[in-house]
């Protein structure tokens, strides 16, 4: 998949999967998304898809991680002050499709990934919630786990 700019929020510090932190960090970044109406902010989107991004990771699933959520934006845009932005490199992908009642869908797709023999580069991976995930009885959110060539 070909690069692409995000503009959007970044979790200030690091976060890991470990006692909950990621679930708890995680949400109360998509909480201030949310209330603020970030996605509104955000000038020149391609799509009103919003990304949720892990990625800067220390090792893998088990360690540190950085998290973002933002919109897909032209390759010119600028961050409007108090916004970040996230380049995603071009890279190789292998996509999970998460489907049924949100969140629980992310938990158990997420479950099944860190199972699964995947060769994973943890580079940037990217959920995409668009009108599909609206539904939060009937979700679908497609995820992208960056692998190795």
């Amino acid at each position: 998949m070909e690069g692409f700019k995000l503009i959007g929020l970044k979790l200030k510090r690091k976060t890991k999967n470990e006692n909950e932190q990621s679930a708890k960090d995680c949400g109360e970044l998509w909480q201030h998304f949310e209330i603020n109406k970030i996605a509104e902010l955000i000038p020149n989107k391609i799509s009103d898809s919003i990304y949720a991004v892990y990625y800067d990771y220390e090792s893998d699933e088990k360690g540190l991680f950085s998290y973002f959520i933002g919109c897909k934006v032209a390759e010119n845009t600028v961050a409007p002050k108090d916004l970040d932005e996230l380049i995603i490199p071009q890279q190789n992908y292998y996509k999970v499709t998460a489907k049924g009642q949100m969140t629980a869908c992310i938990s158990e797709a997420w479950t099944k990934i860190w199972n699964a023999n995947i060769n994973r580069k943890f580079g940037f991976d990217f959920e995409i919630y668009d009108e599909r995930s609206h539904n939060w009885n009937d979700a679908e959110i497609e995820i992208y786990l960056s692998i190795n060539d």
